[in-house]
C-alpha cells in the first residue's frame, strides 16, 4: 500500500473509522495526526463494538504499530482510560503506541473553559462544541501558552501548570463559573504522568524512519473537511485541518511522501452541531435516515442533523483533498427509500452556483437544487460483490462518483468488517 491519508469528505461521521480499519490490513504504521477525544471512531469486529477517540483504529489489529502524531491534542486522563479499556478487551497497546512529545496537553482547565464559554454565548452564536476542551486547548497552543506531552515528564511542570490554572480560573471566574483547585490538579496530572511515561516519543522520528525502512503509513484523520478551520463553515468548525494537508503539518512527514489520498463520504448527509446544512431534511423523511443509519455522536450521543447527498460539498473536498479515491458508506440505509435526491448545485439570490461560497451568510441562503434517481427496495447488506447490488442501488452509487470526480475505491452497506465491497484498493 503506498503511503495513504485518509480523510471526512462531509461534516464528519462519515464511517472512517470502519475504513481506517479495512486499510490497516495493508499498512505498516498508523498515524492520528489532528483533532483529540471530540472525534470517535467506531469500529465494529465480529458484532463487538469498538469506540475509540484517540488512539489509532489500527490498535484493533495485532501487530501494528500505532502513532498519536503533533498535531493531535491530547487529553491524557482519556488516553489512559482508552488505554485501560482496550487492555481489558484483551488488545495488547504498551509497546504498540507512542504519542508525540510536541502533542498538546488538553487539560481540565480546557475543558471547563470550552463548557464556560459556550453557556455564555447567545443561542444563535453557539458553535455546538462537544465540551472536550479542543477549542481552548489549540488557543493556547497558537498563543504560546500551551503544555506538551514532553512538559508532563519535566521537573517544572507542576509549576507552569499553576501559572495556567490561575489564568485560567480567572477567565472561568469573569465567565461565571466555577474555579478549579490547583493542588488537586497537580496530583492528577502526576499520576497521568508516571502512567503515560512509556508512551511518550518524538514521533516524528518515529514516522520518517517508518517511511526511510519503506513500511507503509495509513495517515488517520479526525472530523471532515467541512468542520476544517481554514475550509469548513467557519465558525461553524473545529480547531484543527481535518484535510489532507494537516496530515504533514501533524505528523511531520513530508508532503512529498504522501502518495494516495482516501475520501470517505456517506451516500446521503448528516451533520452533528450548528451551522447551515443546505440539504438537511426537517421531517418525517431525516428522522427516518436517523434512526435507519444510527446517526448519533459516537462522541456525544447527540442526535445527527440528517439530509440529502450534497454533491457541491463533495466537489469542493475533492478540489481540497486531491482525493484519489472515494469510500462511499451507509448505501443500505437507503435500501428502503423508493426516490433518493442528489444535490448537484445551489440557487443563491437566484443565481445557480456549483462551488462552495468562503461567506457563511451567503452559504445560509443557498438553496439545494435536485435531481432524483429511483431507489432499488432491495436488501444490500448481504451483498459481498459490486456486481451483484441492484441495478438501481450501482446507477446511484455511480452517479455520486460522477458529479464529484474521482474513482470508487471503497463501497459500505453495513456496519462490519464483512459487509466492505472493495474495489480499487
Amino acid at each position: 500500500m503506498p503511503n495513504t491519508v485518509l480523510i471526512g469528505a462531509q461534516w464528519g461521521d462519515e464511517g472512517k473509522g470502519k475504513v481506517i480499519d479495512v486499510l490497516t490490513a495493508q499498512a505498516d504504521l498508523v498515524v492520528r495526526y489532528q483533532g483529540g477525544s471530540n472525534a470517535g471512531h467506531t469500529v465494529i469486529v465480529a458484532g463487538h463494538k469498538y469506540v475509540l477517540h484517540l488512539v489509532p483504529s489500527g490498535i484493533l489489529h495485532p501487530g501494528k504499530q500505532c502513532v498519536i502524531g503533533n498535531g493531535v491534542v491530547v487529553d491524557p486522563l482519556a488516553l489512559i482510560e482508552e488505554i485501560r479499556m482496550l487492555e481489558k478487551e484483551g488488545i495488547v497497546v504498551q509497546g504498540r503506541l507512542c504519542v508525540s512529545d510536541r502533542a498538546h496537553l488538553v487539560l481540565r482547565y480546557h475543558n471547563a473553559l470550552d463548557k464556560a464559554d459556550e453557556a455564555a454565548r447567545s443561542d444563535g452564536k453557539r458553535i455546538g462544541t462537544t465540551g472536550r476542551g479542543i477549542g481552548p486547548t489549540y488557543r493556547d497552543k497558537v498563543c504560546r501558552t500551551g503544555l506538551r506531552m514532553g512538559d508532563l515528564v519535566e521537573r517544572d511542570f507542576p509549576e507552569r501548570l499553576a501559572a495556567n490554572v490561575a489564568a485560567a480560573n480567572q477567565a472561568l471566574a469573569a465567565l461565571g463559573a466555577a474555579t478549579l483547585d490547583v493542588a488537586e490538579l497537580q496530583k492528577i496530572y502526576a499520576e497521568a504522568a508516571c502512567a503515560l511515561a512509556p508512551y511518550i516519543a518524538d514521533t516524528v522520528e518515529v514516522v520518517n524512519a517508518a517511511d526511510r525502512a519503506g513500511q507503509q503509513i495509513l495517515l488517520e484523520g479526525a472530523q471532515g473537511t467541512m468542520l476544517d478551520v481554514d475550509f469548513g463553515t467557519y465558525p461553524f468548525v473545529t480547531s484543527s485541518s481535518p484535510t489532507s494537508g494537516g496530515a504533514c503539518t501533524g505528523t511531520g512527514l513530508s508532503p512529498r511522501r504522501v502518495e494516495r489520498v482516501v475520501g470517505v463520504i456517506k451516500c446521503y448527509t448528516t451533520r452533528v452541531g450548528e451551522g447551515p446544512f443546505p440539504t438537511e431534511l426537517l421531517d418525517a423523511a431525516g428522522e427516518d435516515l436517523r434512526q435507519r443509519g444510527a446517526e448519533f455522536g459516537a462522541t456525544t450521543g447527540r442526535p445527527r442533523r440528517c439530509g440529502w447527498f450534497d454533491a457541491v460539498v463533495g466537489r469542493y473536498s475533492q478540489t481540497v483533498n486531491g482525493v484519489d479515491l472515494w469510500a462511499f458508506t451507509k448505501l443500505d440505509v437507503l435500501d428502503s427509500l423508493p426516490v433518493l435526491r442528489i444535490c448537484t448545485a445551489y440557487e443563491l439570490d437566484g443565481k445557480r452556483i456549483t462551488t462552495m461560497p468562503a461567506s457563511l451568510a451567503a452559504f445560509q441562503r443557498c438553496k439545494p437544487v435536485y435531481e432524483e434517481m429511483p431507489g432499488w427496495l432491495q436488501k444490500t447488506s448481504q451483498v459481498t460483490r459490486y456486481e451483484d447490488l441492484p441495478v438501481a442501488a450501482r446507477a446511484y452509487v455511480e452517479r455520486l462518483v460522477a458529479l464529484i470526480g474521482g474513482k470508487l475505491g471503497i463501497l459500505s452497506v453495513g456496519p462490519g468488517r464483512e459487509t466492505t465491497l472493495r474495489l480499487g484498493l
